[in-house]
């Protein structure tokens, strides 16, 4: 079991989350409600492209907050 305690924490896992979804979106899985990771990631980091243009964009600002 895994407790995170820290905002830090909770803010870095919630990425990794969004990334893993993005992954299963591109290999074309589809959650039945609500937005898409790919829409989530595009409008709360303002990036643009396709989805796997999108993903390399978002590992990139997964590694810096990993730091």
């Amino acid at each position: 079991m895994i407790a995170l305690t820290t905002p830090e924490q909770i803010s870095y896992y919630r990425l990794l989350t969004l990334k893993q979804g993005l992954e299963m979106e591109i290999r074309g899985f589809r959650m039945c409600r609500g937005r898409t990771c790919y829409s989530i990631i595009k409008k709360e980091f303002g990036l643009k492209g396709n989805k796997q243009r999108v993903y390399d964009q978002f590992v990139k600002i997964i590694e810096e907050a990993k730091g």
